[in-house]
């Protein structure tokens, strides 16, 4: 069978860091044209994956019609309009997260994808992360009794902004809650299903800053009481996770390995445990069970990044169901403009009506 040829726009962090490696190491993709405007791009382009074509424009992928798949990896500004493109270009789209800068552009592109028949995905890759996959998995277990608490956090210490980063920018999809607290919804999305409804807490806290670079999501549940919070601030590290039940609780420290690995130019191939956590990172379950009080560590779980690209080829070629759907991404931007409506409001906003996935 043909490999899937690949045309990845962006080769910043985002295309050189997430996405070509798990592209370049699936033997059934190829990494086929990828858009390197800067002389380093180039370079590391050519060092790293000398079979790609390097190209200056995004319209050199759209209008090749050896390529299969276009994986959009550009600042969140073009995302509606690289996908929107390429979807009418008849080539199949990976998105990278958020989706869209709004919920009305995500449903445009849903149904135009559904209009050509051509599959659309966005890389909520924080879903294959070790810590995620772990306490989904304890949850399941039912271990921690009913669960009243689940709290999430994505933080980060940068005391000073960077020039020019569009992220830094008082624009639509910037600022760190679409970013960080992108990938926070998604997860307690797949998790617990809809909420009823948002509140938010957004702040501008570093000298200068205008974009976000404090957040907290409330989602309210039945039973469950969901905090999403994030901060550019935080130079101590916090608790990844914090799980509360009616048997007790379980603490999650440090962070998924993958991103480190992959920054530092390595992939799947190179690390015989690759994804596997350090277990002075194991979280800790501290609960009373069968009359008993228990501590003890959990061993983490896998990191799985490649996973992503695997099922987007099987569900291109029609032999498995698509993880990462349209629809779900489309509902976590659809939350953040209710959250950023809560913030400004200053009240609890209804989801009644407004998630669709």
């Amino acid at each position: 069978m043909d490999k899937i040829k690949v045309g990845l726009i962006g080769f910043s962090i985002g295309g050189h860091v997430f996405h070509a490696p798990f592209i370049a190491e699936n033997p059934d993709m190829e990494l086929y044209k990828v858009t390197a405007r800067k002389a380093e791009q180039q370079e590391m382009l050519k060092e790293r994956y000398p079979s790609a074509i390097a190209v200056l424009s995004a319209e050199e992928i759209f209008e090749d019609p050896e390529v299969d798949l276009v994986v959009v990896a550009t600042s969140n500004d073009v995302h509606y309009s690289f996908a929107k493109a390429a979807l009418l270009a008849e080539k199949h789209v990976v998105v990278e997260k958020p989706f869209t800068n709004y919920s009305s552009e995500a449903d445009e592109l849903i149904a135009l994808a559904k209009k050509k028949g051509l599959l659309l995905s966005v890389h909520h890759n924080a879903r294959y992360h070790s810590d995620y996959k772990t306490v989904k998995k304890l949850i399941s277990s039912g271990r921690l009794g009913r669960l009243t608490n689940y709290e999430a956090r994505f933080d980060r210490f940068r005391n000073f902004l960077r020039p020019g980063a569009w992220r830094e920018e008082n624009l639509p999809g910037s600022g760190i809650h679409y970013d960080l607290g992108a990938h926070l919804i998604d997860q307690a999305l797949q998790i617990f299903g809809h909420p009823t409804a948002v509140y938010a807490d957004l702040r501008v806290q570093r000298d200068g800053a205008m974009a976000v670079d404090d957040f907290e999501f409330i989602l309210s549940y039945p039973q469950v009481k969901v905090s999403l919070k994030g901060q550019m601030l935080a130079k101590i590290p916090t608790a990844r996770f914090a799980l509360y039940g009616t048997n007790g609780t379980f603490v999650k420290w440090g962070v998924d390995p993958q991103e480190t690995l992959l920054r530092a130019g390595k992939k799947p191939a190179d690390i015989a445990n690759w994804g596997g956590e350090d277990p002075s990172i194991y979280g800790t379950l501290s609960i009373t069970e069968s009359g008993n009080d228990v501590e003890e560590r959990i061993p983490s779980e896998l990191g799985s990044g490649e996973d992503f690209y695997k099922n987007i080829v099987a569900a291109i070629r029609g032999e498995k169901e698509l993880f990462i759907k349209p629809e779900q991404a489309r509902d976590v931007i659809r939350i953040l403009e209710l959250a950023e409506q809560s913030w400004a409001e200053q009240q609890v906003v209804s989801l009644a009506g407004e998630l669709i996935s």
